[in-house]
């Protein structure tokens, strides 16, 4: 058996959930090219809870199909430099979020950023593909 047998083949833009956000059924582009995930939000907010820093935001825009107009809070797993697709370096706050792509479920480290200028609200990197998917690159929604 090679290694690629154990993996699963993807296409470039595939249906993720992220059911502690309360998303289902959300394009994510799949970008090879970036090492973190991330997530557009808005009003993006750190703060202090109980001596912990913590993340306020909502999540996509107000004229997304799925906007629900509701702000989350999580906990902040780290807070790191990101190169944007348009070469500047910004800090962005990162959170932890269980997801589920398709029957697969697992923890993904999402940046959150303004995606309002991109197509997708969600890119997949490099660090959630790694070791479990290939990407077929002429292909979309491979996963059912």
């Amino acid at each position: 058996m090679q290694e690629n047998d154990k993996k699963i083949t993807i296409g470039r833009i595939e249906k993720i959930d992220l059911p502690n956000l309360s998303l289902f059924n959300l394009d994510a582009k799949i970008d090879t090219g970036a090492y973190t995930s991330s997530l557009h939000c808005h009003h993006i907010e750190p703060f202090k809870k109980d001596g912990k820093d913590w993340v306020r935001f909502y999540v996509l825009d107000p004229d997304h199909p799925e906007y629900e107009e509701t702000q989350y809070e999580c906990p902040i797993f780290k807070i790191k430099p990101v190169k944007s697709s348009n070469a500047q370096v910004e800090e962005r706050v990162v959170i932890k979020q269980k997801t589920k792509f398709s029957r697969y479920h697992r923890t993904i480290e999402l940046s959150l950023t303004n995606r309002s200028e991109m197509k997708y609200p969600v890119l997949i990197g490099r660090k959630f593909l790694t070791g479990h998917f290939i990407v077929d690159v002429s292909k979309k929604f491979l996963l059912k």
